[in-house]
């Protein structure tokens, strides 16, 4: 009989559970089929994450921490730190997609971990305002309204591609298109 190794098993209910959620929100994944998929009891999902807003949560919190340490805020390089989330985003879409679904479900009520939420917000928050100061960016807009304008000309492609798709067009050619004007966008929101 093999060995148990629960950090292999909790790898795999993890990567079932971003792959589960992405597809279908908190409300329409399925414990059972995370399970299946990998390849564990639905008695261990539970004893390791506890229901499944609680998996949810955990799986969206881990997936944010990656962006953070993967795509730290650039003030000095706001250019490149958008081709930086640019690239990430498109390299793992399930993340958007999951963000999405927790603002569907969710909507303006308090969130799990909502604590943790904000103090990672604030981080990124904190870098921009720290541009500010030195005078690398605007201080015209506060920086938390910065941050925000800023994400979401990066994500809202991913998040709606066939609107991308419609508007923009969907070949190569279209996408670099589209990459350089969110840059120039984003150059010309923080120029001093």
């Amino acid at each position: 009989m093999a060995a148990r190794d629960p950090e292999a098993t909790k790898a795999r209910i993890f990567e079932a559970a971003v792959a589960e959620f992405a597809r279908h929100g908190i409300a329409g994944a399925r414990i059972d089929r995370i399970a299946a998929e990998a390849k564990a009891n639905k008695q261990l999902i539970y004893a390791y994450y506890g229901n499944k807003g609680e998996l949810f949560a955990s799986v969206l919190e881990k997936k944010m921490l990656d962006l953070a340490i993967s795509v730290p805020v650039d003030p000095d390089d706001v250019e490149g730190w958008m081709d930086r989330l640019l690239d990430y985003h498109a390299a793992h879409p399930e993340l958007l997609r999951l963000l999405f679904w927790e603002g569907m479900e969710y909507g303006t009520a308090e969130l799990p971990h909502e604590a943790e939420r904000q103090a990672h917000y604030a981080r990124k928050v904190a870098a921009l305002r720290d541009g500010q100061e030195r005078g690398v960016i605007t201080d015209a807009i506060p920086a938390p309204d910065l941050l925000f304008l800023l994400v979401a000309m990066a994500n809202w492609a991913v998040v709606v591609p066939q609107m991308k798709r419609i508007l923009v067009g969907g070949g190569d050619g279209d996408a670099d298109r589209l990459r350089d004007s969110i840059k120039q966008a984003a150059r010309r929101i923080v120029d001093r």
